[in-house]
């Protein structure tokens, strides 16, 4: 089978077609025909740093981690598909697991769900990651009707679920956005968008919450943006992370009684570890999805399976509205 390749990671990384063995059948996996993948910053970041980070795969490597797809074989234990079955799910492109920038794909059945029928193979391919991110977080935030949830970074590929998860619990829903192309999206997602650039935190919490400060901060910036979320938190409020890779001071969120949630959706893939739990929230969009209630937002850039380098570069120069998809 084809698959993009890199020989190297860092500055000189390109990806090269080469041919490969397909993949064997084995217990437990599916067999999957990729129609689409997307891309995500951790990909981007592994291409680019792969020499240092603990989870990337060894060269030569494919990489990918979000894929949609049609089952083409079944191994022995895996009773929840057929063969012909499409299904989505985010499995590949990390320590010994392939990715999916190939023509097929080995992927364990408990990290996949049948694909939404309501949307393309293209759309479904960009939900996973950020699908499971949002969900995860809010959900371990405790989310509720009527509660007030700030979702910092609203436009981009975990923000842009989150809102949507938001507004489909119940809550009453805000994001944070840094021009009129993002905060019209915001709108458009069903949430008030506010302006970080020219509003402070002091000021919107004010203005949206009589100054109590929001139940639930959703931030998927994360860094140095988190002393934001606790400044922006009620008494007793939660905040859910995405990118907490720092040194804080938790000070603020001490006197306001915060819980901090961290969320690295990679976990089960890294160490086989509550990977049922992936296919279950990928099932719990994929009925979101259906009932109208979700709809992963597509950057308007079409790539191909020859392309996957300026789809990368795409992502990582900052021109994405929505996740960056490539067809397979």
């Amino acid at each position: 089978m084809k698959a993009m390749t890199l020989k190297t990671y860092g500055d000189s990384a390109v990806f090269e077609e080469a041919e490969i063995s397909k993949p064997v059948i084995k217990p437990g996996h599916v067999l999957v025909k990729v129609a689409a993948t997307s891309v995500n910053t951790v990909d981007t970041m592994i291409k680019q740093m792969g020499q240092n980070l603990p989870f990337a795969p060894a060269l030569p490597a494919i990489l990918g981690m979000d894929f949609a797809g049609t089952i083409e074989e079944i191994g022995e234990g895996v009773d929840k598909f057929a063969i012909g079955d499409e299904v989505y799910g985010c499995s590949g492109g990390l320590a010994d697991l392939q990715g999916v920038l190939a023509e097929f794909m080995l992927a364990d059945s408990r990290l996949i769900a049948h694909k939404p029928k309501t949307i393309t193979m293209r759309e479904a391919a960009a939900l996973p990651l950020v699908g499971i991110t949002a969900y995860e977080g809010l959900i371990r935030a405790g989310i509720s009707k009527g509660q007030k949830v700030l979702v910092h970074g609203g436009s981009g590929g975990v923000g842009h679920v989150a809102v949507q998860l938001a507004n489909y619990f119940g809550a009453d829903v805000y994001s944070t956005g840094g021009g009129d192309k993002q905060l019209s999206l915001i709108k458009s997602l069903g949430a008030t968008g506010i302006n970080y650039r020219s509003e402070n935190v002091a000021d919107y919490v004010e203005k949206h919450t009589d100054g109590l400060g929001f139940d639930v901060v959703f931030d998927s910036v994360g860094g140095e943006n988190m002393s934001k979320s606790f400044d922006a938190a009620a008494l007793n409020g939660h905040v859910t992370t995405t990118v907490s890779m720092l040194e804080i001071d938790l000070t603020v969120a001490h006197f306001k009684g915060l819980s901090l949630n961290v969320v690295f959706m990679l976990i089960p893939m890294l160490h086989d570890h509550g990977r049922d739990k992936h296919g279950e929230i990928l099932a719990s969009l994929a009925d979101i999805v259906d009932a109208g209630k979700l709809k992963p937002v597509i950057d308007t850039n079409h790539f191909d399976f020859h392309e996957v380098g300026k789809a990368y570069d795409h992502l990582t120069e900052g021109m994405a509205i929505g996740k960056v998809v490539v067809s397979v």
